[in-house]
Parts: C-alpha cells; structure tokens; sequence
C-alpha cells in the first residue's frame, strides 16, 4: 500500500510494532509504545503477552484508546492485575523479550533522558522522570526505543542518563553489573537505527520511503554510521493502517492524520 497519507508519528508507531515478535512477552511504556503493542498484538503477533508497570498482565488486546495504562479499558479482560513488584519481579528473573521506550532524548549509546532538557536560553525543564524505564532498558532482554526525528531529541550524549542503553560505549554494562541487553533499535519519524553490540553504537539501517540520508542527518545531534545497503521500510499493511486508526481515530498520541 501505498503510504503517504501517514502522519510522521503513525509512521514510527507502525514500524516499531514490527519489532515486536510473536510470542514475546513485552514491557510496554507509556504514550505511544501502548498503540505499537497493540497494532503488533492485531496483525503479526497475535500471542505476545504485555506487562505494564502499574501491574497489569495482558494476553488479549485492549480494545479502546489508552491515555494510561491505568485506564478501565486495559484493566477490563485483563489476565492479572497484579502489583509493580510482580511484574518487576518477572523482568528481574529474565522473562521480558522486550522493553518498548520512549524518552525526550536519546543518545549514540542508546541512552534516554526523560529527566530534564534544557532550551536554547537555558531555562531548565524538569521532566516526569524514569517511570520504570530504568528498570525496563537494565533489565529487558533488549529495547526499542520510540522517538521523533528530531536534532534536540537524537544527540550526541543525553543530558542526563534517566535509564541506561550501552552508556559511555562498549563494556559499559559489563562493568555496571547489567544483563547482556540493551537497546536493537531506535524508531524514529524518519528512519530506524540499530545497534553494533561491539561498537554499542547506533547506526542509520534503514528510511522510510520518501525520506532521504540527509532528512535523517538534519534531524540529529551525531553522525552516525550508515548501512550499506541502506534498507527501506517495506510499506504498511492495509490491516496495519486501520488497527492504529481503530485505536486511535483521532490521532490523539499520532498528532493525527497525514
């Protein structure tokens, strides 16, 4: 199909939801990675179970618009609607897949801030904080990291480490006592990056059509390395399309439609 009717952020929502595999059990953030579990959820990844970190265990999809993981619609049918420590607890003894994120910046290692930013004339901004996404990028079997494409968002080295990726380069998480994961991807509105584990250093894999190299480079803080080939994202799905547009009709976290 062809998609240029997509918004930027149903785009990025779209293709992070690939990322997540059948049968994985997945720890799902806040905003815009509860609409990537549940396209995957409807599409290709029909038996993939979602933790939330207010407790919450999930083996059937929600069927309305989350704004929070809290809401009734994700408590209804629910599998278990347990506690933090419970589900922490899974993720502690190794049995999350993957930890889907987001963040207000993102670094070259894969490290996230979601502390504080600061603008141009330096007024600071405190932001919510970790959330469980410290624990989420510790202690998951790998991340993947949902983020605008955007020079203020994608820097060299975030502004303050909220929760780790592969910190100040290779042998990081070693030396820190964490599990051999990390994030594999960084989802961004323009383009997907992955990760050399040896390098722990992300590098441009592929575009989404009609986006070119230098539309990435702009919106970026860091050159990164490129793929050679370049990949290009394969189109979306009619059936991908209208699970997102289902869930969110208005585009309330998409920004709306393209």
């Amino acid at each position: 199909m062809v998609n240029g009717g997509l918004a930027p952020r149903e785009r990025m929502v779209l293709r992070a939801a690939r990322e997540i595999e059948e049968g994985e059990t997945v720890f799902v953030g806040t905003r815009l990675p509860l609409l990537a579990y549940l396209v995957a959820k409807d599409n290709h990844a029909p038996n993939a179970v979602a933790l939330y970190e207010n407790g919450l265990i999930r083996e059937e999809a929600a069927r309305e618009l989350l704004f929070t993981m809290g809401d009734p619609p994700n408590i209804l049918n629910a599998t278990s609607a347990s506690t933090t420590l419970d589900v922490m607890g899974m993720m502690q003894a190794g049995r999350v897949d993957l930890g889907l994120l987001g963040g207000a910046e993102v670094d070259r290692f894969g490290n996230i801030n979601s502390t504080e930013v600061e603008d141009e004339s330096g007024r600071m901004t405190r932001l919510p904080g970790s959330g469980g996404a410290a624990d989420i990028a510790s202690l998951a079997r790998r991340t993947v990291i949902l983020i605008p494409q955007e020079a203020r968002r994608l820097v060299e080295r975030v502004r303050f480490r909220t929760s780790p990726g592969y910190g100040d380069g290779p042998g990081f998480r070693e030396r820190e006592g964490l599990p051999p994961g990390g994030p594999t991807a960084i989802v961004t509105t323009h383009a997907v990056f992955r990760f050399d584990r040896v390098i722990a250093e992300g590098y441009l894999y592929e575009i989404f059509p009609g986006v070119t190299v230098d539309h990435v480079l702009v919106g970026m803080s860091w050159s990164p390395r490129i793929a050679q080939p370049l990949g290009m994202t394969r189109p979306f799905s009619v059936e991908e399309i209208s699970s997102l547009r289902r869930i969110d009709p208005e585009g309330f976290w998409t920004g709306g439609r393209g």
